[in-house]
């Protein structure tokens, strides 16, 4: 299997974007822009995040034995951009960015994110290129009122975006196409 394609086919898979952002003093805060993070369980309560161990947050994770995920709105593409690293900014500077908070653990969370969870690390467990880190949630945030943003082919998109272009009849056809399968 070729890596390329295997990004290529990935690249067809949407994913909601998250920040995972680490570090409890200002100027030691890291983090960077993720798609690989979701729910793994609610007894307890925990996330799956995986991270490259090239970021500059992979050490800090390790170090600090806790994390933040913020799930990111609409309105966030700059903030991705930003922790994605393609803006040339790093580390704490990227936090003069969006307005942060802190949560249990005191690892930063974004305020305004569609969903925030602060965490402790539980496991972790490495694969050839990233390591996989459990993290037990201590705290949640919610701004239920947000449009999700997901990443699609190399690109951020709103979900709105992605709702206009279906019409009601293509729904209604669609429906009567499925309940011929039932």
């Amino acid at each position: 299997m070729e890596p390329g394609d295997f990004r290529k086919a990935m690249r067809h898979c949407a994913g909601a974007v998250a920040l995972v952002t680490v570090g409890r003093e200002d100027g030691r805060r890291t983090g960077l822009t993720a798609t690989a993070v979701c729910s793994l369980s609610d007894d307890p309560p925990s996330l799956l995040v995986c991270v490259n161990r090239n970021a500059s947050a992979h050490p800090r994770i390790r170090e600090e034995r806790c994390f933040g995920v913020s799930f990111l709105g609409e309105e966030h593409v700059p903030l991705a951009l930003t922790f994605s690293g393609q803006k040339g900014i790093e580390g704490d500077d990227r936090f003069g960015f969006g307005s942060w908070t802190t949560g249990v653990t005191r690892a930063p969370v974004l305020q305004d994110a569609i969903a925030s969870f602060d965490c402790d690390l539980r496991q972790e467990f490495e694969t050839s290129t990233h390591s996989v880190f459990i993290g037990e949630v201590r705290y949640v945030g919610i701004r239920c009122e947000a449009q999700p943003l997901l990443y699609l082919r190399g690109a951020f998109h709103g979900v709105q975006a992605m709702r206009d272009v279906m019409s009601l009849g293509d729904i209604k056809a669609r429906k009567l196409s499925w309940s011929s399968f039932s």
